[in-house]
């Protein structure tokens, strides 16, 4: 599944992988882009696989013209061996009843490269909060039983508020209890994965609504950088390390190119 990019695979032991879900707004991605183009990561290899929608384009990573020109396809791994992150950034979508698939291939990945634990960046509906959710923070967190021992204390002291069980069936109200994250994509999945494979997974995720996302990514990239400590505040305020985090060339045409002057 993991091509490399040069003659031999890279030694991922001990590593933390970085990743996304496809999810509502695009959040987990847009935050990967930040966190890539911050930290100046490079490029190690990327996921030779069917299970995602074909694409390719130019480097959304930039520079200088030198560099503009290189290409990137769906599926792309990045390094920054001196802090031991690996990110893997995915940028098209799940060709139908292909998702679990990938899933079970990349948690195998994960085992066999020796990545010590999985970071999920995802997203979910916010129009599906309940009461209780909608007046406290729209972050949460999930861990995984195996994560929940290495990391638990240091979870705890962030004051962070876990994923809450809600009906399996809303509709229904004697309906069992149990995690859903609507608009979260793969994000179930890898997590029910990761339980049963006992992998080092944790889940962050945000409350969001379709539109202007990149607020939403700036806060997940945040909400991340509160327990990893990827870039350093410039002073207490906790907002103040926001206008750190590096945009990438690509977002220029986020939205599209702008109305060409000849219709006017």
């Amino acid at each position: 599944m993991f091509v490399p990019c040069g003659e031999s695979a890279p030694d991922l032991a001990g590593f933390t992988l970085l990743m996304p879900a496809v999810s509502v707004g695009n959040v987990g991605q847009l935050a990967m882009d930040l966190i890539i183009s911050t930290l100046n990561m490079s490029k190690i290899g990327y996921f030779y696989t069917d299970c995602l929608v074909p694409m390719v384009g130019n480097n959304p990573y930039a520079t200088a013209e030198g560099n503009s020109t290189e290409l990137s396809i769906n599926a792309e791994v990045y390094s920054l061996s001196s802090r031991k992150l690996v990110a893997l950034q995915l940028r098209s979508i799940f060709i139908k009843y292909k998702s679990k698939p990938f899933c079970e291939k990349l948690l195998s990945w994960v085992k066999t490269s020796g990545c010590a634990r999985v970071i999920v960046l995802s997203s979910s509906h916010s129009y599906q909060c309940n009461d209780l959710q909608l007046r406290s923070t729209p972050f949460r967190y999930l861990l995984t039983p195996s994560m929940q021992r290495s990391v638990q204390n240091k979870i705890k002291s962030l004051n962070w508020q876990e994923m809450e069980k809600s009906r399996c069936i809303p509709e229904i109200d004697d309906s069992e209890f149990c995690i859903r994250i609507p608009g979260g994509g793969i994000t179930k999945t890898l997590y029910d994965e990761s339980c049963s494979k006992e992998i080092q997974m944790a889940v962050l995720l945000k409350f969001v609504s379709e539109g202007d996302n990149i607020p939403d990514a700036l806060g997940l990239a945040e909400y991340l950088n509160e327990w990893l400590q990827i870039i350093k505040p410039l002073s207490d305020d906790p907002t103040a390390s926001t206008s750190r985090w590096k945009i990438p060339s690509s977002w220029r045409l986020l939205f599209g190119s702008g109305l060409p002057p000849a219709l006017f």
